[in-house]
């Protein structure tokens, strides 16, 4: 009976509480607006000029309310489908690899080595490099003239001949996913060796007293202590890459075999001056990325749980 009345809240600590909340949301309120006026009110105008058709071309602008005839068109836009299975095939192919590598090099800098803090910084260089610079970079290192990619491998007798990387239909999207490939491992290597500087180090001290083998160490240990990490790292690099845009519009343009639902949302808005039809894009890719966000929102709280 004690027990229980000593859990009851009384009216004054109800109050206190009150305050506090109040006061948070004080302090909340001015970014809350700025986010509504950086991104609600642009998401909000997006999705009202997807329901008009509406011509950058002309002048002045006149729109013309059509309600869902444009996401009826692209749903029916071969092309969109296209893009969006080069995106998702970029996201699964470039986050599944950076996973792998940034894993390995994140295992490797966490070890005690003479020159681990050199190497650390080293390994940041692809990632600081603007995308945009390192991308026209990598075009021309891919150039099937004077690119050094097909003196590399001829000089390594790996090809017999030079390829035109960004020209072929079926090199051109795995070439660019090694771009983004190059450029990003090292973030989601940073990622992951934050999480394994979580790791207490008794644990590993206890495994190898039971006699434990680097092997098991990871399995056992490593791997499961760094799963929520882990899963940051991916919703992080899976959201980015969907939205992808700046490397595949360097170096490729708008060739339909690489072309991503960013670059042909902007073909449609800019080249062809479709503000509506290209809003309608927009929507739908916020669509999907949100669907991506949701499925990792729900995986991440069950691994919480």
């Amino acid at each position: 009976m004690q027990q229980n009345a000593s859990h009851r809240r009384t009216p004054r600590a109800i109050s206190l509480d009150a305050r506090r909340a109040r006061t948070a949301w004080l302090f909340l309120a001015p970014s809350i607006v700025v986010i509504l006026l950086v991104a609600g009110y642009p998401l909000f105008r997006t999705i009202q000029l997807s329901l008009t058709q509406t011509s950058m071309l002309q002048f002045p602008l006149k729109s013309q309310f059509v309600g869902l005839l444009n996401f009826k068109f692209l749903i029916q836009d071969g092309q969109w489908w296209r893009s969006v299975e080069n995106t998702v095939i970029f996201t699964v192919g470039s986050v599944a690899v950076e996973t792998v590598l940034g894993l390995g090099i994140a295992l490797l800098v966490n070890a005690k080595f003479p020159g681990r803090g050199a190497m650390r910084t080293a390994m940041l260089i692809p990632w600081a490099i603007p995308t945009v610079v390192s991308a026209q970079m990598w075009r021309w290192m891919y150039n099937d003239v004077y690119g050094v990619i097909n003196d590399l491998f001829m000089k390594f007798h790996l090809i017999d001949k030079p390829y035109a990387w960004l020209a072929n239909p079926r090199l051109m999207l795995p070439a660019v996913i090694s771009v983004d490939v190059w450029k990003t491992t090292p973030f989601m290597a940073l990622l992951l060796l934050a999480g394994l500087q979580s790791i207490p180090n008794e644990l590993y001290e206890a495994a190898r007293v039971d006699g434990a083998t680097a092997w098991q160490n990871l399995v056992r240990v490593t791997l499961p202590l760094l799963r929520p990490a882990l899963l940051v790292a991916l919703i992080f690099r899976t959201l980015d890459a969907l939205r992808v845009f700046d490397v595949i519009y360097v170096m490729t343009g708008t060739t339909p075999n690489t072309m991503s639902m960013a670059v042909y949302a902007r073909q449609q808005l800019v080249d062809f001056g479709a503000l509506g039809y290209g809003s309608a894009m927009s929507v739908g890719i916020f669509v999907i990325i949100g669907l991506f966000v949701v499925a990792y929102v729900v995986t991440l709280g069950v691994e919480v749980e």
